[in-house]
């Protein structure tokens, strides 16, 4: 039985050489999930989905796919597909016959491979298409044949390697939003490679990010950006300010670090932390505010004096750098929620103002 998981990997290992690809990974994928591994090059994330596939047996540890052992199983024995950046379509076929390729390869009857490739190309919005070649079509037309070939022969886990980094970036957004509604429509389990953040934040159910082999944190879009566990996950997803110092007050949840300019801070503690212990308080440039000094108080928040140093205006949102002293700047951004051309409605440098902060919207983080 599976559990409810489609994908499961247990203390997975693979080395090449000395190096560990993946370093003891352990995780559950659930049925119809869709599910990301995000991180930067060479963190290893490509890897597992390699050896799901079967295009690389792990050197130690377990792959299931709905509870079934996999890990030394021949790829064309498994019941996945893979769909890569490089389209890899027959230029010297129309779109029906590269759809039907797989089906062709596996000896399905010939009255039933029609009407699976015209499923297929309903499924990814082509309809009309069939007789056109790869040439023909703009890259994002032709990944989606590239999908439709994928979904043709019905897997029970559609595997997804950075299928949208060969294309421009408005497009990129537009396939983001097909293909996440192309998930919800059939149903099965997505597992998407990405080193896009933005990308794995819209689309995915469950993110894994992924660093030197090893899984970081797995959680929700909400719970990777919003309660990273360590100082790697909140700097990969999104931006954040860092400050450093050592923890000097300790409770259930929230921790107090000093700076050693001397500056306390207080943040919440998604991990245990230990007086004395260093650590960085994160803060997100969203999460912050700034406002002219007899604005200052704010219940149950801290405040800093600082100095307007940079602000760049790019229409959504205006970014400030503010000066809190020599040693350190912070970012801020502020939502342009009113629309006013009065040069007085925005922050000019060499202002000086006070900096807001909720304990709330601080972490600290001890890794």
């Amino acid at each position: 039985m599976s559990d409810g998981n489609a994908i499961e990997l247990r203390d997975v290992v693979k080395q090449f050489g000395e190096i560990y690809a993946v370093d003891h990974v352990t995780l559950q994928i659930r049925d119809g999930e869709f599910f990301s591994m995000l991180g930067p090059s060479g963190c290893g994330k490509t890897t597992p989905l390699r050896m799901i596939a079967g295009f690389e047996y792990p050197t130690s540890g377990q792959i299931r796919i709905h509870g079934r052992e996999m890990a030394t199983t021949p790829p064309h024995q498994r019941p996945v597909n893979t769909v890569f950046q490089s389209y890899a379509l027959f230029p010297h076929m129309t779109v029906a016959q590269n759809v039907a390729f797989g089906l062709e390869m596996k000896r399905v009857p010939r009255a039933e491979v029609g009407p699976r490739v015209q499923a297929a190309l309903e499924q990814v919005r082509l309809t009309g298409f069939a007789d056109r070649r790869p040439r023909q079509m703009s890259g994002g037309q032709q990944q989606r044949v590239a999908l439709a070939r994928a979904l043709v022969n019905s897997p029970e886990v559609l595997l997804l390697d950075e299928p949208l980094g060969a294309l421009d970036q408005k497009l990129r957004k537009e396939l983001q939003l097909e293909l996440k509604s192309l998930q919800r429509r059939v149903g099965i389990t997505f597992i998407f490679v990405t080193h896009d953040q933005e990308e794995a934040l819209t689309m995915s159910d469950r993110i894994a990010v992924m660093s030197q082999g090893k899984v970081l944190q797995i959680g929700t879009p909400t719970e990777i950006y919003e309660r990273p566990t360590c100082k790697f996950v909140a700097d990969f997803i999104g931006e954040t300010n860092f400050i450093d110092g050592t923890v000097v007050e300790n409770g259930d949840a929230y921790a107090t670090i000093e700076t050693p300019d001397g500056i306390r801070l207080r943040g919440i503690t998604p991990r245990p932390v230990r007086m004395g212990e260093q650590a960085t308080l994160s803060i997100r440039p969203e999460k912050v505010r700034i406002v002219p000094p007899e604005d200052a108080r704010a219940p149950n928040t801290y405040t800093m004096p600082v100095r307007v140093e940079l602000v760049s205006y790019i229409g959504s949102d205006t970014r400030i750098t503010v000066r809190l002293n020599e040693q350190r700047a912070l970012d801020v951004w502020e939502q342009n929620s009113r629309s006013t051309l009065d040069r007085d409605a925005y922050w000019q440098p060499g202002e000086p103002a006070t900096l807001v902060c909720h304990p709330d919207n601080a972490l600290v983080l001890t890794e």
